[in-house]
């Protein structure tokens, strides 16, 4: 039998996206930056941008291209409305998509808020070696994205097939290159 990988501490970038908020009434941020320490993973920065395309794609790609990030949570910007341009913005960046996240997190949402969960656009991806979330600015729906999808899928102890190989393959690419 294989033997689970352990548990390895992520180091994570959040982001926020909205036109409204400050880091004061950034109850999603906070909430993940709290919730991803919580989960004995690393804060490595914070910062907050207005739903504008190619400023939401510059802060991303600055994180992205820092290899100290192994993870990006983007809240904020994932609705139906025309300045929620979150997915258009990052999509474009992304080296593969993870289609089966927006999926699972839908599933999820709808248990809790019925057939609202279809307005969401939330997705994820890889770029450069990091994960990127792209998460609803709710509070709420950041909580069910990181405790029913997202830290179960980045702490071995919980699931043992999560993306905890993913990333020991990247690390051993990156020890034998």
């Amino acid at each position: 039998m294989k033997k689970a990988p352990e548990f390895r501490a992520l180091n994570f970038h959040v982001l926020t996206v909205t036109d409204t908020r400050s880091y004061k009434e950034d109850g999603s941020g906070d909430y993940l930056c709290e919730a991803l320490q919580k989960g004995e993973h690393k804060l490595v920065s914070r910062d907050l941008v207005r739903d504008e395309l190619y400023d939401i794609r510059a802060r991303v790609s600055v994180a992205i291209a820092d290899p100290a990030i192994d993870v990006v949570l983007i809240t904020g910007g994932t609705g139906m409305f025309p300045r929620d341009v979150t997915p258009d913005a990052v999509e474009l960046l992304f080296d593969k998509s993870i289609p089966g996240f927006g999926e699972m997190f839908r599933a999820v949402s709808y248990e809790e808020i019925g057939m609202s969960t279809i307005q969401s656009r939330a997705i994820a991806g890889i770029a450069n070696e990091t994960l990127i979330f792209c998460l609803p600015g709710s509070t709420n729906a950041c909580r069910t994205a990181w405790e029913k999808v997202i830290a179960p899928q980045l702490d071995p102890r919980i699931n043992a097939c999560g993306f905890t190989r993913v990333f020991n393959t990247w690390t051993a690419n990156k020890q034998s290159a």
